[in-house]
């Protein structure tokens, strides 16, 4: 009921949208967009982007450049309209609506494309990639196209993938120096199998619950600790209710930008190249933006009154040690061939 009412005020606004300007739009057949006739000669089409990130992200910011460079560079055939802050629903909400072609695009987390290939979740599992760089080039090399064959033939395509930040640990107990610190611990995860067993791996205890009751569970004692990146921390005033933050970088998060299938074939050739050059470029200029926000949100939260700490390279390395077993659990039932490609990028 609720995926359905998600998608049915999705096409509502769209169509609500579409119906203003003096009719100059009429709206969208599914997947194909809204088009219409600009009196110049030239036909336009709607650009329906959604996401569930607040205004003051990368994302959006990084959207709203998307935004201008698509539709000058398409001299206005191609009318780019952004919603943010989940207006059109969840990540799970959306991507069902870009297959439906209510939305033509939309930025989920690749956590949730977990459903259509259980194998996408190797990027869930913790310390695969050393680093954001080497994350990076995975997803814009072999990782990222094998990522991308997975999820095809649902009605989306992904023209790539933005960056959401290391996903690092807060608690309000003591400093998490070594993987002995989490002993016991209530750590806030997603509904996630791989995220609840790294934890469970790490020894703590952790504790599924959704997003929107975290603060709240923070606040009251009932969790001690959750984990996300240092950006969306901030965001959500995390620093009010916590204490320690460790940077361990235990995940690079990253969105992928599905785009309904039958919309950008609707497109002729040069548009289609002109979409996909702006996402590429538009993907480049949000990680930029994403690790920068980063830096500087770190530097808050230690002003805030949060103890911040860096593990060394010795106190990373022996959680990575902690997690293999969670590797051979892994690798036993996805095959070790999908681990090998993206571990390939840790230079």
């Amino acid at each position: 009921m609720k995926k359905a009412l998600a998608l049915a005020l999705a096409l509502a606004t769209a169509l609500s949208l579409t119906a203003c300007g003096g009719g100059a739009k009429t709206p969208a057949a599914s997947g194909s967009g809204s088009t219409a006739n600009n009196g110049g000669g030239n036909a336009s089409t709607v650009l329906k982007v959604a996401h569930v990130e607040a205004e003051d992200r990368s994302t959006h910011k990084a959207l709203l450049e998307f935004e201008k460079e698509v539709e000058e560079k398409s001299d206005g055939r191609i009318d780019v309209q952004i919603y943010p802050n989940a207006e059109l629903g969840g990540d799970e909400e959306l991507c069902e609506a870009v297959a439906m072609g209510t939305i033509q695009m939309a930025l989920p987390s690749t956590s949730v494309l977990t459903s259509y290939n259980e194998e996408i979740g190797v990027l869930d599992m913790p310390y695969l990639f050393k680093d954001s760089q080497s994350a990076f080039d995975a997803l814009d090399g072999d990782l990222g196209s094998q990522i991308s064959e997975w999820i095809a033939g649902n009605g989306f395509v992904s023209l790539g993938y933005t960056y959401n930040g290391p996903r690092c640990t807060t608690n309000s107990v003591h400093p998490i120096s070594t993987p002995a610190d989490l002993a016991g611990l209530k750590i806030r995860v997603m509904s996630s199998p791989v995220f609840i067993r790294m934890y469970e791996v790490l020894g703590a205890n952790p504790t599924p619950m959704s997003f929107s009751e975290v603060f709240t569970g923070l606040q009251q004692n009932v969790i001690n600790g959750q984990e996300n990146p240092p950006t969306l921390i901030y965001a959500s005033g995390f620093q009010e209710v916590q204490k320690y933050l460790t940077l361990d970088n235990h995940v690079h998060n990253f969105l992928a930008v599905l785009t309904n299938e039958n919309w950008l074939n609707s497109l002729s050739a040069d548009d289609q190249q002109l979409v996909k050059d702006c996402v590429a470029e538009m993907v480049t200029t949000q990680r930029s933006m994403e690790l920068e926000d980063n830096d500087a949100v770190v530097a808050k939260l230690q002003d805030a009154g949060m103890e911040v700490n860096e593990l060394t390279d010795e106190q990373y390395q022996a959680f990575v040690d902690a997690v293999q077993p969670m590797y051979d659990e892994y690798k036993q039932q996805w095959g070790t061939e999908i681990f090998d490609l993206a571990t390939s990028y840790n230079k």
